[in-house]
């Protein structure tokens, strides 16, 4: 189940980059669960992945192979090769040399990328099987074909994409990610690859990257678990005639990383609305705090709520369960009646208690809606801070009763 209008856009093809995607029989016989993405020459590359200690081997590979000359990415989806040991290392590797033979590069120029199930060896004869057909069907426009390969659980494709003109030329941002489970923020979250033509140094790239990552998949959470293979990867393939960016403060870069920005935000957004049985897409304003600590505790305290999320789940106006959620953010100092509490534009909380404005019908009305907005003011500062959650149903517990099966 999915909410929220997050239809498969028009995806700009990014020059410099080519995708394909095959069926490699990894975990699925009835869609393409192997996808390889290259990279032109004097393309740069960076990353932020997973803080889970459990990290997968291909995520301690591609912490190896960064930075570098990087020219090729490998993803499978079925299998996480995650908490698989010295074989699963062995195994990531070996997928990197599979391709640097075929290609003519180095093992060292490819980064690996699984995502599945963990704590299985990966179907090695299958998998390196698959390379040579995927090498040999590349081709710019294979965007919708990428994000359908790389999906678990997720029920649709996720992908966003844009041009703008910066400094007289036309730059494209392309991206697409999967994840509708194991949804929490320490990293990005399970997968994103984002491309762009524009030249930047792998410095500047880097540094996009990570507040790009901060600023969206940092952002969001379905069920409060962080995924062992969690990785966010940001291209630049130099292909645009546009002057090469070094400096992260320049007014190309800037423009630049808030097309990225946008890009990896409609991604994050995307996973949420497509959480795994989410019948509802909610947002978590907190307004009025004293620092972003503080906001993203109480923010997270409420979107993470067992009681609240399943509330949503039901269209009960409990607004009981979102202040006791708040109470217990671990927010010192706060006082009870300062804070305001509204649903959309619904007053709810306000002096320590119910609103006198407040009816049942109206907080009902805003419960039914697919899309709802949770909005906290502390009236103790002014920063604020966004989270995007979705509900708690029972087919989230269905999904994940019988993912192996």
């Amino acid at each position: 189940m999915a909410v929220g209008n997050f239809p498969f856009p028009k995806m700009h093809p990014v020059k410099g980059l080519r995708l394909a995607s095959v069926s490699a029989n990894i975990r699925y016989t009835d869609r393409d669960d192997l996808l390889i993405m290259e990279l032109g020459p004097n393309s740069s590359v960076a990353g932020v992945f997973t803080k889970n200690a459990f990290c997968a081997a291909p995520v301690t590979v591609c912490k190896n192979h960064l930075p570098g000359d990087i020219r090729y990415l490998i993803v499978n989806s079925g299998n996480a090769n995650a908490c698989t040991g010295e074989q699963g290392l062995a195994d990531a590797i070996a997928s990197c040399t599979k391709i640097a033979e075929i290609s003519g590069t180095k093992t060292e120029q490819v980064l690996p990328f699984s995502t599945g199930v963990i704590g299985e060896l990966l179907p090695m004869e299958n998998l390196l099987a698959g390379i040579p057909e995927a090498m040999a069907a590349l081709e710019e426009d294979a965007w919708k074909q990428a994000a359908r390969a790389i999906m678990t659980t997720d029920t649709r494709p996720k992908g966003a994409s844009e041009q703008i003109e910066i400094d007289g030329h036309t730059i494209t941002v392309t991206g697409i990610a999967k994840g509708s489970g194991m949804i929490r923020p320490d990293m990005a979250t399970m997968l994103a690859y984002i491309a762009t033509d524009a030249d930047v140094c792998s410095k500047v790239l880097q540094d996009m990257v990570s507040r790009a990552a901060e600023a969206s998949f940092n952002r969001i959470t379905v069920d409060g678990d962080t995924s062992t293979n969690d990785s966010c990867i940001l291209m630049a393939t130099g292909t645009a005639a546009l002057a090469h960016i070094d400096d992260a403060k320049s007014s190309a870069a800037l423009a630049l990383y808030a097309a990225i920005e946008k890009i990896l935000i409609e991604l994050a957004k995307s996973i949420v609305s497509d959480g795994e049985g989410a019948t509802k897409f909610v947002t978590v304003d907190v307004a009025g705090g004293g620092n972003q600590e503080e906001c993203l505790k109480v923010a997270y305290a409420v979107a993470q709520s067992p009681l609240v999320k399943t509330a949503l789940f039901a269209s009960d106006p409990n607004w009981g369960r979102i202040v006791a959620a708040i109470g217990y953010a671990g927010v010192k100092g706060l006082d009870d009646k300062l804070i305001t509490v509204h649903l959309d534009d619904v007053l709810i909380v306000e002096n320590g208690g119910r609103a006198e404005s407040y009816t049942e019908a109206a907080g009902q009305k805003i419960m039914d809606q697919e899309e709802i907005a949770i909005r906290i003011h502390l009236n103790r500062g002014s920063v604020s801070e966004t989270v995007w959650t979705s509900d708690l149903s029972h087919d989230y517990v269905t999904i994940n009763a019988d993912y192996r099966s």
